[in-house]
């Protein structure tokens, strides 16, 4: 057995390991997510901003080398429009489909395979780094995974806003119940065929 090393910073590594992916791109290939726009859950991501409170909102599916937002909803917008890393935090920050996957906190709660709640991110040293806080301004994040009837993570749903938020236990049930919603819609959609 190999000694082990000691890496004094590995509790802020801001990416997770994530072994499930290689099977979650075939999963998703078979219900053809991950590629494209879904106006329902377009749809369902307004409706999830209508109920949290929060400016953004997002169904997001994780594949191995990106985040691909198949749902968005930014403020005064009925379209998805452009939120990039690097466009700089404040007003003029817009969301885009898709996302490098060492940003944000989605992949932690794919790998987690349970909710996430960061009232603000600036109080957790392993989520304060993340590229968002910076080059976005996200400052407080809501997400739960969806977890479809083959036991498999294929995304999540997350609401984010750049302002602290307190979204207490409220916020917690709210995004996991609206997280097996969307499931169920997943898996009628699936057999309906495309």
């Amino acid at each position: 057995m190999a000694p082990m090393s000691f890496d004094p910073t590995s509790h802020l590594l801001l990416t997770p390991e994530d072994t499930e992916a290689p099977n979650r791109v075939v999963r998703l290939r078979e219900l053809g997510l991950g590629e494209a726009p879904v106006p329902e859950f377009d749809d369902f991501a307004r409706h999830l901003a209508r109920v949290t409170g929060a400016p953004y909102a997002m169904v997001n599916f994780i594949d191995e080398e990106r985040q691909y937002f198949a749902g968005l909803y930014a403020p005064g917008s009925d379209q998805a429009v452009e939120l990039n890393p690097g466009s700089g935090a404040g007003a003029d920050a817009s969301v885009g489909r898709v996302m490098a996957r060492d940003h944000g906190y989605c992949p932690h709660v794919i790998v987690r395979r349970k909710a996430l709640v960061l009232e603000d991110v600036c109080d957790y040293p392993r989520f304060a780094g993340n590229p968002v806080v910076d080059e976005i301004g996200i400052r407080s994040y809501l997400g739960a995974p969806l977890i479809d009837r083959t036991g498999m993570a294929l995304g999540t749903v997350c609401v984010v806003d750049q302002e602290p938020r307190p979204w207490g236990r409220q916020g917690l049930e709210t995004i996991k119940s609206m997280a097996a919603d969307l499931v169920e819609q997943i898996h009628r959609r699936e057999h309906q065929g495309p």
